[in-house]
């Protein structure tokens, strides 16, 4: 199988309008785009007109949606964050989900507001057994992102989130790059996590004394092709999502011009390509 059939790409970090995302996937031959906003919307901020023109677009160029970045949990909410409102964002990326063929929903565990750990963990954890329920109610899959939130601070805490939710409606993607910014190796955590995994996120880069700096697959300090080979081995048929922060930092609220988005983009997707074909011909 080569690279273009399992790859695919979180398409604001190529370009901020679709017609450009879809652009720069088909110019490299992949069949999947990861949609995270269109022209700096959230898809569930998009009314249903504006939703089935997206659909429409997708489907013309022939592209699938595997996954929806939702901002349920992320960087922007905290442990406090209005839970009423999450279920409203939860429904309307349902809606873009299933008007994009797809069930597949990103979400993560919410940052704290300052309260002890111990409730801290309860308050995630209950909020992601709530989302859960509503996420099976509306047929959509959430999958947790080691990132922002509790339980995104290590394995245990990702495995404790798996065990306390009990539901096939929350699985995980695995990011092999976050450990640079929260501490941790990749290819540690991913032998703990590797079994509920669906989907994983591809970046690399280094640690620095002021945090984590983003570079091409492959030039950096994660183990890309160590994590790689781990899920290949393993059996994993799942996609690898390209979403390389090197020109767009949504967290950091760092975007760099059109020209160098999209070429920053092309070579990251390059240097995946050449992990991948380097570990399928070893």
């Amino acid at each position: 199988m080569t690279w273009t059939e399992r790859a695919c790409g979180i398409g604001d970090e190529a370009a901020p309008g679709l017609a450009e995302q879809i652009a720069i996937h088909r110019e490299l031959g992949l069949g999947a785009i990861e949609l995270r906003t269109v022209d700096g919307l959230g898809l569930h901020e998009l009314d249903t007109e504006a939703l089935a023109g997206v659909a429409e677009q997708v489907r013309a160029a022939g592209l699938v949606v595997p996954v929806v970045d939702t901002p349920i949990g992320n960087w922007s909410t905290t442990v406090a964050t209005d839970l009423d409102t999450e279920l409203s964002v939860l429904a309307g990326s349902a809606e873009a989900a299933h008007a994009l063929g797809g069930r597949w929903l990103r979400v993560m565990s919410y940052p704290n507001d300052g309260r002890p750990d111990a409730d801290w963990a309860a308050e995630s954890l209950r909020r992601l057994a709530v989302l859960t329920r509503e996420a099976e109610r509306l047929g959509v899959r959430l999958l947790h992102e080691n990132c922002q939130g509790w339980a995104g601070r290590g394995p245990d805490e990702t495995l404790r989130l798996l065990e306390y939710v009990d539901s096939p409606a929350l699985r995980l993607i695995f990011d092999v790059g976050n450990g640079l910014a929260y501490g941790y190796e990749a290819a540690e955590f991913l032998g703990k996590v590797l079994p509920w995994v669906d989907h994983v996120h591809i970046k690399d880069g280094h640690r620095t004394p002021a945090g984590a700096v983003f570079t091409l697959p492959g030039r950096g300090d994660v183990d890309v092709a160590g994590c790689v080979r781990q899920l290949e081995r393993a059996g994993y048929q799942g996609r690898y999502s390209l979403e390389p922060h090197v020109a767009h930092i949504p967290h950091l609220a760092a975007t760099a011009g059109a020209d160098e988005l999209a070429e920053g983009y092309r070579a990251c997707a390059l240097g995946f390509r050449e992990i991948w074909e380097t570990i399928h011909h070893d």
